[in-house]
């Protein structure tokens, strides 16, 4: 089965890309894959102190991406499947793309105030290198631009 893979946080660019995911994985039969991604610290505290750090940005990620797919079941009625991995952003996405090879497209949600993502900038810098195609859905659709195109 063909998949859409959606980087999920808490901005307003990952709501947008899930919205298009969602919309051509219903439209053509697909699923879709939501990875929330835990940035490792920069910091060394106690190793307690750090844990715990640790572990709550872990459920802060897993909590977001589990909301975002109680969204999308209710619209859909499928049930994305979650995933929540910490490391650098870049790395843990090819190491997920290398891992699911049924994943059709990594969709990938623009600013609409412009500014730098640094995700998009690297993933179109190396689309050639990429398994699959790169969508980039703009922020500035509404969600009516969103489901005419999907």
């Amino acid at each position: 089965m063909r998949v859409y893979l959606v980087i999920m946080d808490e901005t307003e660019e990952a709501r947008v890309a899930l919205r298009f995911a969602s919309r051509r994985a219903a439209a053509s039969g697909a699923a879709v894959h939501i990875l929330a991604l835990v940035a490792k610290q920069n910091f060394n505290a106690f190793g307690g102190v750090q844990a715990t750090i640790e572990q709550e940005a872990y459920d802060r990620a897993e909590v977001m991406a589990s909301s975002a797919a109680g969204s999308l079941f209710s619209e859909s009625g499928k049930m994305p499947t979650i995933a929540v991995k910490t490391g650098a952003g870049q790395a843990v996405i090819k190491e997920y793309l290398a891992e699911h090879p049924e994943v059709a497209a990594l969709v990938l949600g623009a600013s609409s105030e412009g500014g730098s993502n640094p995700l998009i900038t690297h993933f179109s810098a190396h689309a050639g290198s990429l398994p699959c195609p790169l969508y980039i859905v703009p922020g500035s659709f509404s969600a009516e631009d969103i489901d005419r195109l999907a």
